[in-house]
Formats: C-alpha cells, structure tokens, sequence
C-alpha cells in the first residue's frame, strides 16, 4: 500500500472535503491535527500508476494543490486504522456518537444515549454537515411525537455507517430499516449494531433506492445522498412517506436546495393536495430539506 500526504490550508480542506461527500470515492481522506489544527490530504493506493492517476484526477479539479506530495510505503494495518484519526466524538440533545477506541475514556453523562461506531471506510461518522443536518432532524421528530415514537417507522435510505438507523433505534423507535447501494457499508453498520447491543434489533440490507424502497414505507424516511440522485426518484420518495410522515433530504449543497425543492414541491402537493412551505437549513456549504405529509 502506497501513501500520499500533502499539507493544506483550512479553505481547501473544506472544499476538498465537500468534494469527496459529492463525489463518492475511497482513496482519499483529510486528517486534522487536534493539537495544531493543521489539515493534511491522504491518499491511499495500491500502486504508483494508481496513485498517479488519482492525483492528476484530483488536480483538474484543485489545480492549487503543492506539487511535491510525500509518499511513503504502508503496512496494511496501517492503513485500516488510518481513518480513526478523522472521527471526533460529538453530542447533541443527550445523545452521544462516540468511536469505538474511545469506549473506555469517555464519560456518558446520566439518562443520556450514546452510539459506538466504528465507520470503517465507509460514510458516516457524524463528522460530516450532512449527516449533522439528518441527526438534527431525526432528534426533533423525537421531541415532536413524543410518545408516539415508538410506533413510527424510520427508514434511512443510503445508511453508509448505519449513525442514522442506529441513532433512531437509541432514542425510541421500534422500527428501523437501513439500506445502501455499497455491500461494505451494509456490513459495518451490522457491525456497529452489534457495538451498541442492538444486534438483530435493525434491519439492513444491501440495495439501491428503487429496490430498497420497494413495497417499503416509512413515518420519517430519511435520505442522505447526492441532489440529482434525489431529483430523479422524487415520486418514489415522497411516496414512500406515509400520511402524517415527514420526508428529509440531504447530501444537497446549499446553492442547490431551491432547485431540489423545485423538484420536489409538485410532487408533495399532489400527495398532499397543499403546496408545501420551503423548510431549509444550512450548515456550512450543505443543506436539507424537510417535507410533511
């Protein structure tokens, strides 16, 4: 295993990190010192013609990248553990998202939740906008239905890690189902429910939207992947809410929520029969949308 590093400032760490989310890909990876705050871009390659092509990929896109990167030969294990250093606990509204090598050092205030994950390579630590904005939604449909909640149905579409299933069967809800077009992603979230004693308590499978939503219906389907993705099964989405649910959309840029919601809007109105209001939020470059029905 080949590995690249290259030093870069805090405005294109963003961008580059924006771009990875957008562009689903799994050589590359930013890593930030806790200590300096400095930013560093890995890469991670099984050969030097690899590494070659992926760099000039990268370069069409970020010309202002240092020419000179550091490469170096690494261990395999090496390389699993490499993405431990991008994963931040965080917290919100008493729950908790916390690496697994951190279980023994981190102290869970009383009454509260917390989820232990260990994401692998694959999407989903929490770390992210985009799924910051999804746990957001799922913790005020909690707070909104109070009671109700564990009679609802939650369905994450794209789940990466499983942070959202798992999350929503911490806080209440009895039902949860989890779907993702990538087969490693469906095996580390069935690995992190394992992690939070919740084995066989979630069900996931491997599938993409059209069949993972098949004959599937859900009181809070949440969907975190690519805008166009979202705009070409609009119909399929909206109607895989049931009456009273709420719809969330992720993974959108900020500058592209007003068109999503073009998208969107006359197909909620058509199940709905009102025109439904502009329910944004932003955070960083990223924003969802939520529809009620």
């Amino acid at each position: 295993m080949i590995e690249l590093r290259l030093p870069v400032d805090a405005g294109l760490a963003q961008r580059l990190e924006d771009h990875f989310c957008e562009d689903y890909q799994q050589c590359w990876m930013l890593v930030e010192n806790f200590q300096t705050k400095a930013q560093e871009l890995r890469g991670f390659f099984d050969s030097p013609e690899a590494m070659e092509t992926e760099l000039a990929a990268l370069r069409s896109v970020f010309p202002g990248l240092e020419e000179q990167p550091e490469v170096s030969e690494l261990a395999d294990q090496d390389w699993k553990e490499a993405y431990k250093f991008h994963f931040k606990p965080w917290s919100e509204r008493g729950l908790h998202w916390v690496p697994v090598w951190e279980r023994e050092n981190y102290d869970l205030p009383e009454g509260e939740q917390i989820v232990y994950l260990d994401p692998g390579m694959a999407f989903g630590t929490g770390n992210h906008e985009t799924t910051r904005l999804c746990v957001r939604r799922l913790l005020d449909a909690r707070d909104e239905w109070g009671g109700a909640v564990p009679q609802k149905r939650v369905i994450d579409a794209g789940c990466g890690s499983g942070i959202l299933a798992i999350s929503a069967r911490k806080i209440g809800f009895q039902s949860v189902y989890g779907f993702d077009l990538d087969p490693d992603s469906v095996r580390i979230s069935l690995d992190n429910e394992k992690l939070c004693d919740l084995e066989g308590r979630i069900e996931f499978r491997w599938a993409d939207l059209k069949e993972g939503l098949k004959d599937q219906t859900g009181d809070l389907l949440l969907v975190n992947i690519l805008a166009n993705v979202l705009c070409e099964h609009a119909g399929l989405l909206c109607h895989s809410v049931r009456p009273g649910g709420w719809l969330v959309l992720s993974g959108i840029l900020a500058r592209e929520y007003e068109q999503v919601h073009a998208e969107f809007a006359p197909v909620v109105a058509s199940i709905t029969g009102a025109s439904p209001p502009l329910d944004a939020r932003t955070e960083g470059d990223w924003a969802d949308l939520l529809y009620r029905f």
